[in-house]
């Protein structure tokens, strides 16, 4: 039998995630059941799954003696160990900003054994609470938070709902000229499978989400723009689909781009997406400040950009 404190970093959590942190190779139906048996006990007393949890509460957690799932811990290669030491643009007490690379998911799944979030846990297993306040896609590079106490991830997820303090700024490389006058792209979004593949993709429907983002032409080239994207809603994909939308997809998206676009890709030697998220600006979870995190392009992004004429 265990009995198990509440630190201050867990207190608001529920107890069914409560559970799901501590007993993490213990399948979710299991830890339902000894909740509904009255196994677990919250200060002796019988709790429900969605019990909040206070600091100083005492969790009892009965032995678990059904077979488990064996759970793997892989362990991040010393190249990624490296580059993750680099890509911290900012850290303190609360959080963490990390430029994540292109090509590495935030968190593992769907037959990913390690993504962003489980290669700092291993990285820094000292820290008592790493989570995630925040997502990008894999092939996305650029600004990511990891909340380092649950009260910040809490009150920055809250920002991210609210959207009303937080401002998001990314880079992409696209095809073509980018249409002139094109400030605004309104278009709603809707999340499909491929029937055929089965594969996720999203598309501009008119019984889809709404769907806003600002765009500014930071320089034309002869064959593509570099161009700023200022999502307002945030759908999935929803700088990518819009991009597209309007004629000029990104360059390097193996989803959304046209034969010509990946052809003029292959010409540029990118083998990436060239969609980067550069900056995000939002309150400080403690202080309230507001602050704004700055990620720099990829060095070999850097140098595509010096070699495209004007």
């Amino acid at each position: 039998m265990q009995f198990i404190e509440v630190s201050a970093d867990r207190a608001e959590q529920r107890l069914d995630n409560f559970l799901r942190y501590y007993l993490n190779n213990v399948p979710k139906s299991r830890i339902y059941r000894i909740i509904r048996k009255g196994e677990v006990r919250v200060n002796k007393k019988r709790a429900k799954p969605d019990t909040k949890l206070s600091e100083g509460d005492v969790v009892r957690v009965p032995p678990v003696t059904m077979a488990e799932k064996t759970i793997e811990n892989p362990q991040p290669s010393a190249g990624l160990r490296k580059a993750l030491d680099h890509a911290i643009v900012f850290e303190d007490s609360a959080l963490l900003a990390v430029n994540k690379p292109s090509g590495l998911a935030v968190h593992g799944g769907s037959g990913l054994k390690l993504g962003l979030i489980e290669a700092l846990r291993a990285q820094r297993e000292s820290e008592p609470f790493l989570e995630l306040v925040h997502r990008l896609d894999r092939d996305t590079s650029g600004v990511v938070l990891v909340a380092k106490k649950r009260k910040s991830l809490t009150l920055l997820q809250d920002e991210f709902r609210q959207k009303t303090r937080v401002r998001k700024t990314y880079w992409c490389l696209v095809k073509g000229h980018w249409p002139d006058g094109c400030s605004v792209v309104d278009a709603p979004l809707l999340r499909h499978e491929e029937s055929a593949s089965g594969e996720r993709r999203v598309s501009v429907q008119a019984n889809g989400k709404p769907s806003r983002t600002h765009f500014r032409v930071l320089k034309q080239y002869q064959d593509c723009a570099w161009v700023e994207a200022l999502p307002i809603t945030g759908r999935t994909h929803q700088i990518r689909v819009h991009c597209q939308y309007v004629g000029c997809p990104i360059l390097g998206d193996d989803k959304y781009q046209d034969s010509e676009a990946e052809s003029l890709a292959s010409k540029l030697g990118l083998n990436r997406l060239f969609l980067h998220a550069a900056q995000l600006t939002l309150p400080h979870p403690e202080t309230r400040e507001e602050m704004t995190f700055v990620a720099d392009l990829d060095e070999r992004l850097k140098a595509l950009l010096l070699r495209l004429k004007s």
